[in-house]
């Protein structure tokens, strides 16, 4: 590709109006970033939980007392503490909290096996951990080596309104059902309580706040690799991706928003669309422990959202309940769509449900996590993820030679650089120089084409390409021509290896109601589509795809159930 075309930089001419070119340099740390948050919007809602609302004075002092007393647990600059917590107002004091005093955010899913969160916790080698009270014997259970020296266990349902909290405690089945869901005491004797942690006076000591170049978070990825590993985000890293998405809609209202967290904090991107985004403009932020429509329809009532980050299967959820009347989403005015794929069915629903507008956005863990977007704007183009955030650069290269830029037209891989692009893996340096070139760009490990105005259009991953027969296969086209069949609701397509080597491709299919699968007739569909050596030897029929918590289909685990169905 010419190097011309980064350097004129078309797509700045789709940008909508007011967005600017280039963003300026960080200058606040996102302790910075939340004081001045509660100094400007003291009375304002900060934070709802089940109809129960912590305002940013509130907010302010609950992070105060929850820093000193893990200051007080020993916790200073640099050290490693690991969250492990659902979406409630404990998890985002904790954050604040500890960045407050210097240390680094570890971020955990709370619903992963007891091998993977070891794993990490190996990694990482944090003292100390504050961890749902459901997980707290999970984690007090790790070999001593391994086992945070301090683990605060937090119970959820403290932070219910009290009338909530009563409804709990009644003796019937439904009481014990809902109450075991968000809390469990743990087995381990005298853990820290939360409460204990916050009962302490504000942080009153003299504890220099971190520089805008350390870190501030290590958050687990399996990156472009496989292996999950800690991608090393600083203050710098996180305050410019959060004031880049502030550029990115500029018809947002200080002080005015209310932003919807059905997305997990603990991963990239809820943290940087709700943790960093939504607090650095003083929004209402409105937490769900886990996305249900019965919920969103509940929390609409009182406090309609009007910024909406979610995944492709949360949208079409909310559009169809909208559509029958059981939710309200007239007030939402702005939503960016990551993490997969977002197809133009969906954003049809999306907008014809609400009257608001529904973009692609695209980036990884490695770049904070947002690196491109599509204008929020009418230039938008459905089916791509966009154009460069501002101050972010892009090239699209030979995936086996880096340096190697390729022609306008031709795919290859994508390559990012800007001021949110991570440090490295923590203490993995070989995968680092892997990832990190030594100029500061970053590869995605996507496979991307460009059009001669900018707009990216993603091909797909590296690793997820098919090699069969001495040719590559996409799974991304497979998949897109199955479920372009009138009986095929979604499609996930994967190699199988063959025994005398190469692979083979295959699919899994969940079929629309009333329809029955015929893979000969599915095939030959496909063979007027597709090159012979595309179409798949085998389809199988499924129920649903395995999805991650963010509704990500896991293709690791549909190949395991073609193979072993």
């Amino acid at each position: 590709m010419s190097s011309n075309l980064f350097q004129s930089r078309p797509w700045l001419a789709a940008y909508a109006e007011g967005v600017p070119a280039e963003i300026d340099e960080p200058t606040q740390t996102l302790t910075e970033m939340i004081e001045v948050a509660v100094k400007a919007h003291g009375r304002r809602p900060a934070l709802e939980f089940f109809g129960e609302v912590t305002t940013y004075s509130q907010l302010g002092e609950q992070i105060q007392r929850a820093a000193e007393g893990l200051r007080r647990l020993g916790v200073g600059k640099g050290d490693r503490v690991a969250i492990v917590l659902p979406n409630c107002p404990q998890h985002v004091v904790a954050f604040y909290a500890v960045l407050r005093l210097g240390g680094i955010v570890v971020e955990h899913n709370p619903l992963y096996t007891a091998r993977e969160l070891r794993h990490q916790f190996e990694d990482h080698g944090a003292s100390v951990a504050i961890v749902w009270d459901k997980v707290v014997d999970t984690v007090a259970e790790f070999p001593s080596d391994v086992r945070p020296a301090r683990i605060i266990s937090v119970d959820m349902t403290a932070a219910l309104p009290l009338v909530k909290r009563l409804a709990l405690r009644l003796p019937i089945p439904k009481a014990r059902e809902s109450r075991a869901q968000l809390s469990s005491p743990p087995k381990l004797r005298h853990p820290i309580t939360w409460k204990r942690l916050l009962d302490h006076p504000r942080l009153s000591h003299r504890v220099a706040g971190p520089a805008l170049e350390d870190i501030a978070v290590l958050q687990y990825t399996s990156g472009t690799t496989g292996t999950p590993k800690g991608a090393i985000l600083t203050h710098a890293n996180l305050r410019a991706n959060a004031m880049q998405g502030r550029a990115w809609v500029p018809g947002l209202v200080d002080g005015q928003e209310t932003f919807y967290a059905v997305l997990p904090l603990f991963h990239a991107y809820g943290m940087t669309l709700c943790l960093t985004f939504a607090m650095s403009m003083g929004a209402k932020l409105v937490l769900f422990p886990k996305f249900d429509v019965g919920l969103v329809a509940d929390a609409a009532r009182k406090s309609p959202p009007t910024f909406l980050p979610a995944v492709p299967p949360i949208y079409d959820q909310l559009s169809r309940a909208a559509s029958r009347g059981t939710v309200d989403l007239s007030k939402v005015r702005f939503a960016i769509s990551g993490a997969m794929s977002l197809p133009v069915a969906t954003v049809r629903r999306w907008e014809e449900a609400t009257g608001g507008l529904l973009v692609e956005g695209y980036g990884m863990t490695e770049s904070s996590p947002v690196a491109l977007g599509n204008p929020m704007g009418p230039t938008r183009r459905p089916g791509t993820v966009g154009v460069p955030f501002p101050s972010t650069e892009m090239r699209i290269v030979d995936p086996d030679n880096p340096d190697t830029d390729r022609p306008l037209g031709e795919t290859g891989e994508l390559l990012v650089r800007g001021p949110q692009v991570f440090q490295g893996y923590w203490g993995r340096a070989e995968e680092t120089a892997a990832t990190l070139l030594p100029d500061g760009w970053l590869r995605t490990g996507d496979i991307a084409s460009v059009s001669p105005d900018g707009f990216v259009t993603i091909v797909d991953r590296i690793k997820e390409l098919i090699i069969t027969g001495g040719f590559n296969v996409s799974p991304s086209e497979v998949e897109d021509t199955l479920q372009s069949h009138p009986d095929v609701e979604e499609a996930a397509v994967v190699a199988l290896p063959r025994s005398h080597g190469g692979e083979d491709v295959a699919a899994a299919v969940v079929l629309r109601d009333g329809a029955k699968l015929d893979p000969e007739a599915l095939r030959d569909y496909c063979r007027t589509r597709l090159a012979a050596y595309k179409v798949p030897k085998r389809i199988v029929q499924m129920t649903d795809m395995p999805r991650s918590l963010i509704g990500k289909v896991l293709r690791r685990e549909v190949r395991e159930r073609i193979v072993s169905p």
